[in-house]
């Protein structure tokens, strides 16, 4: 949910951040040539991007490889302090999500026949000009591309190209640029250092000769997939990070924390009961405040905003000594409970909220009519309290980590209050969460769900593949992959001051966020979407020409944990791509329910959003239909009957589901 009180407390930082910037005389920051930058490289370091040639061998990973930036190849801030790489040295690869950035003069993606967002299925044909290749499966690899729309400098104009499915964890990819076209339909010729390396083999002594040992791998399996070095513009390798290394610190620092749980509930304290009179409040009959104990992985006592893991000389995740965080808690109990004790569920909440969010109208809604009881903590780390962190992070990229570790330590805070929740001995235990006569009001036989919007559903999937007790959740306006999301979203918007700020240069900030990404994968779902549904099972909720949650970087999250969509999902002609919803295999009548994971789509009659990398922002795109899913009467009754029976059921009959527009 966008928070009101956001662009007050961004407006109030931006001053702050404005410092940053250096003196009117100094010169800018500068783009380093030097010191490991790829000998490919023409316009920009570390272009093109994401490239094995800032990796080396290390035996000791899953990959066989670890990432090598050095402090001089990552684009500096405004305020010149160079980027300590540590954080993102320590992954055996790149992320399963990344956008791949190159630079190419005067591209013309249109006259070049590159498969744009409407047409993905082009990308596959045998001679498109963009081809991905997983040398270790031999397959293709589906995408779209495009120039970044907000350039304003056509000379360092960045040609995105998106995976339309995550890259599998662990796999080596070879990228070919070939055939390019200007706008009057002329060949781009390859760059000099390209040219020369792709070409025959090279003297012992010439300084290329040792980018030409390293890229002659990826060219002979480009070649044996049919893509030879006529034509050929660029050419390049890179690893996709492997599952350990993506989810390695999440799941350390649970598993350590349950393994010292044992079989007892976490500690917990109840601060505070409100009883509702049907008068004051017709759904809601109590809500109940307190505090969880978890054991905090953080590196400062008590886990304040600001802090990142704890690590050891291994860099894994370690506990200081007696380091707890106490995760405050808000749990809304319906009438119907009174009658028959309710099914426990976690709900996460919106970006940069609280768990305050948990008493808002369509939960409450949630619980009244499917007699659920909701419970929430704050996603520490991307909570109304981390805002001045996020800010500082944009600004200075040394602090980032700080954002998705402490989203990590965030997660176990809400799997500790879920265990809480069904645990014999847990807050069911409590008068609580008791009738006066001591009978209990959450049922805790049939195990716990989860609910998420937004950032609930972003950060959930994550929270849910790390659940020892989650069975199944939903993903409400949905998505992942924050490096795809944020030019995307209207919500960006007073973020985007604060980067351009500290990155004035928009192909620096097109690296900023793959960066970024990186990182931010150990701390949502991107890390987790090959394996969320080996063990899991989703229901994803999507509002189409959602202002804040792209819809493309939600049909990435459906193709790549084989979510199927409830068809028809949009009215003919609604759409504008060529196949809609390409590459996600639809529920059939004669599978329903289905029991699997799946993907809703709700249309309130918002226009499609833009097929560029900007948010759907200003009159033309009408009303934000964010919000309308949750508060529809047949969403909740379908996310209800797949939280409690694992059935996907169409609540739409024939036609394409719709909900009302809400304020």
């Amino acid at each position: 949910m966008r928070q009101r009180v956001l662009h007050g407390l961004l407006a109030a930082a931006l001053g702050a951040a404005a410092l940053l910037a250096p003196p009117a005389q100094a010169a800018p920051a500068g783009h380093p040539t030097e010191g490991g930058c790829d000998p490919l490289a023409v316009v920009e370091c570390l272009l093109p991007f994401p490239n094995d040639w800032y990796t080396r061998p290390d035996p000791d990973t899953d990959t066989g490889r670890r990432v090598d930036f050095g402090t001089t190849v990552l684009p500096r801030a405004t305020t010149g302090l160079p980027i300590d790489p540590a954080a993102w040295n320590r992954s055996d690869g790149f992320s399963p999500g990344s956008a791949l950035i190159a630079q190419v003069p005067d591209l013309d993606p249109a006259a070049t026949g590159a498969a744009p967002l409407t047409d993905i299925g082009r990308s596959l044909d045998r001679d498109a000009p963009v081809v991905l290749l997983d040398t270790t499966t031999g397959e293709r690899w589906p995408y779209w591309a495009e120039l970044d729309a907000n350039a304003a400098d056509p000379g360092r104009q960045a040609l995105l190209i998106h995976p339309a499915r995550n890259f599998r964890d662990g796999h080596h990819y070879a990228v070919a640029l070939r055939h390019l076209k200007d706008g009057a339909g002329r060949t781009i010729p390859a760059a000099a250092p390209f040219a020369a390396v792709a070409g025959k083999r090279l003297p012992a002594h010439d300084p290329l000769r040792a980018r030409q040992d390293r890229l002659r791998p990826a060219l002979t399996a480009l070649r044996r997939a049919g893509v030879t070095t006529e034509g050929l513009h660029l050419a390049w390798d890179f690893t996709v990070a492997s599952t350990r290394s993506l989810t390695g610190d999440l799941f350390t620092i649970r598993d350590d924390a349950f393994r010292r749980l044992g079989n007892r509930s976490p500690g917990f304290t109840v601060t505070g009961v409100t009883d509702f009179t049907a008068a004051q409040d017709a759904r809601i009959a109590r809500e109940v405040t307190g505090q969880i104990t978890v054991p905090s992985y953080l590196s400062l006592p008590g886990g304040p905003p600001g802090s990142a893991l704890n690590r050891d000389r291994d860099g894994v995740p370690r506990r200081l000594p007696l380091n707890t965080q106490l995760a405050t808690f808000r749990c809304e109990i319906p009438r119907s409970a009174f009658l028959t004790p309710s099914r426990p569920s976690l709900y996460g909440h919106g970006l940069l909220g609280s768990r305050s969010e948990v008493g808002a109208g369509n939960v409450k809604d949630m619980a009244a009519e499917h007699n659920f009881t909701f419970c929430s903590t704050d996603w520490a780390g991307m909570a109304k309290e981390d805002i001045p962190v996020v800010l500082g992070a944009l600004a200075d990229p040394n602090l980032f980590p700080a954002v998705p570790e402490r989203s990590e330590q965030g997660m176990l805070n809400a799997l500790f209050l879920g265990r809480a929740l069904i645990h014999s001995k847990g807050l069911g235990s409590d008068a609580a969460f008791r009738t006066a006569e001591g009978r209990p009001l959450v049922d805790t036989r049939h195990g716990l769900a989860y609910d998420g919007n937004s950032q609930g559903g972003i950060l959930g999937g994550a929270l849910v593949a790390a659940s020892p007790d989650i069975r199944r959740g939903v993903l409400g306006v949905t998505a992942m992959n924050y490096g795809l999301l944020l030019n995307r979203s209207a919500d960006f918007a007073p973020f985007q001051q604060v980067l351009d700020v500290a990155y004035p240069d928009r192909l620096d900030q097109q690296l900023v966020l793959q960066l970024f990404q990186m990182v931010w994968d150990r701390g949502e779902t991107n890390a987790y979407a090959n394996h969320l549904t080996d063990h899991h099972q989703v229901l994803m909720h999507i509002a189409y020409g959602d202002h804040q949650v792209a819809n493309a970087a939600a049909d990435v999250e459906a193709r790549t944990i084989g979510a199927r969509l409830l068809s028809p999902a949009v009215a003919a002609g609604r759409s504008p791509d060529t196949a809609p919803y390409w590459g996600i295999r639809r529920i059939t009548s004669a599978q329903l329910p289905y029991r699997g994971s799946a993907m809703t789509v709700w249309d309130s009659g918002t226009p499609t959003p833009p097929l560029t990398n900007t948010p759907p922002t200003g009159p033309a795109y009408g009303h934000d239909p964010h919000e309308d899913p949750r508060n529809s009467p047949a969403a909740r009754q379908q996310k209800a009957t797949f939280l409690t029976t694992g059935r996907v059921i169409n609540v739409c009959g024939t036609t394409p589901c719709t909900a009302t527009p809400t304020s």
